[in-house]
């Protein structure tokens, strides 16, 4: 059993949307520690690894370990219904079989979500080892994403000890994002060699809407290699994404 408050309503409003965009359904553990979700896409492409912690709440109180499975789109429906004034309640209801939400602001409403029975799938991402880092501004990750929209729908991250390249190409127009490590952007780079990857944008322009909760972002990867897009703010939000390349033929 667990009842948690939260006031700083943008964290969910922030974060669960975008999710949803990606996986239809999972599992959220709420422990000592917060409030987590692991997850892969049905297509198992992508993977959400998501964390809330408890000290970004007003009260959090647990006095057992929990897993809820529920359906993302329901949760977001309830999302939507909070202003970013109101002081939110979660809590199982009575028959431990609805997650409970009290929304309080002018009025105090409630809404119950059904728990589903789903199976809690672990995806190894703790496996993958990336010869490849790039800590950045999320702006920059964000138009370079949009930039390479407009000309096909896959985006090649480069990077090599010097430099870090976004860039694609369509039948005949082509777009290229260049940053050094002397760009006041840059943050951090480190790959010990030529690194090149192809991802899908279709997942990508949706991962990188996250980037509203944090100033940075870093991005991991290798040659033809699953790449981690991560943005996370100390004390909050973390949000990171596993996506699987597009190997070229």
């Amino acid at each position: 059993m667990f009842k948690i408050v939260l006031t700083d309503v943008e964290l969910l409003k922030n974060t669960i949307p975008i999710i949803a965009e990606i996986i239809d359904e999972g599992v959220f553990k709420v422990d000592q520690n917060g409030i987590s979700l692991l997850a892969p896409d049905r297509t198992m492409v992508s993977v959400v690894d998501f964390r809330l912690p408890s000290t970004a709440f007003e009260k959090y109180k647990v006095d057992t370990d929990t897993s809820m499975g529920l359906n993302l789109a329901n949760f977001v429906n309830v999302i939507k219904r909070i202003k970013g004034s109101d002081q939110v309640t979660l809590e199982l209801a009575k028959d431990n079989t609805r997650l409970k939400v009290t929304v309080e602001g002018n009025g105090k409403r409630t809404f119950e979500i059904p728990l589903l029975d789903i199976k809690d799938e672990k995806p190894p991402i703790d496996q993958l080892n990336f010869t490849g880092r790039v800590e950045i501004e999320s702006r920059v990750i964000e138009d370079g994403i949009a930039d390479a929209e407009i000309v096909g729908d896959s985006v090649i991250f480069e990077a090599t000890p010097e430099f870090f390249r976004i860039y694609s190409k369509g039948d005949v127009s082509s777009t290229e994002l260049e940053m050094t490590k002397k760009d006041s952007a840059m943050l951090k780079l480190h790959a010990t060699s030529n690194l090149r990857a192809r991802y899908p944008l279709e997942y990508l322009k949706k991962m990188v809407k996250a980037a509203k909760l944090s100033k940075h972002a870093v991005l991991e990867f290798g040659n033809d290699y699953p790449m981690r897009l991560e943005f996370k703010e100390i004390d909050k939000a973390h949000l990171s994404f596993i996506l699987a390349p597009r190997v070229e033929e």
